[in-house]
């Protein structure tokens, strides 16, 4: 199983990356994260908030593989425990899917995303920044495999 994660937004700090790929490589190969990130619109082009959304949309849509179950990351989604994340992730691997979890840009993302996607989930109620989506997504994957296989990692 692939787990993707589509980003809008480039140029992360180094912690951001830094924490994203500590998770990534304790992943095993039958459950990897990539990072696909989706270059923003620039916020200076006198577009308003939803041309910025639309436009980067079309990248979204652009770079999202076929066949992928999507899910569309946003605050107003589901917050699924960490034991239904792995369930949900067992499904999914039994289920022979693949998955893409898109971050939106600074805006948010797109009524068309949200409506492609076949679910909407968030992270937290709290509005988060997007760099830290990723690290915090990548943690939660990590650890809802971990969960499935007995690791010791997630405690209850």
């Amino acid at each position: 199983m692939k787990l993707l994660i589509l980003a809008v937004g480039n140029k992360m700090p180094a912690w951001i990356t830094e924490g994203f790929n500590e998770y990534t490589k304790r992943m095993p190969r039958e459950a990897t994260i990539s990072l696909i990130e989706i270059k923003p619109e620039p916020r200076n082009s006198g577009k308003t908030a939803t041309q910025i959304m639309e436009a980067e949309a079309q990248r979204i849509r652009a770079a999202l593989p076929n066949g992928v179950l999507c899910i569309a990351l946003d605050e107003h989604g589901a917050t699924p425990t960490t034991r239904q994340l792995a369930q949900q992730m067992l499904d999914w691997m039994q289920q022979g899917h693949d998955v893409a979890f898109v971050i939106g840009g600074a805006d948010g993302l797109h009524e068309s995303v949200k409506q492609l996607a076949r679910q909407t989930m968030a992270l937290s109620a709290l509005t988060l920044p997007h760099g830290m989506v990723r690290v915090l997504l990548a943690e939660q994957l990590y650890r809802a495999h971990s969960l499935l296989h007995n690791h010791p990692y997630h405690r209850e």
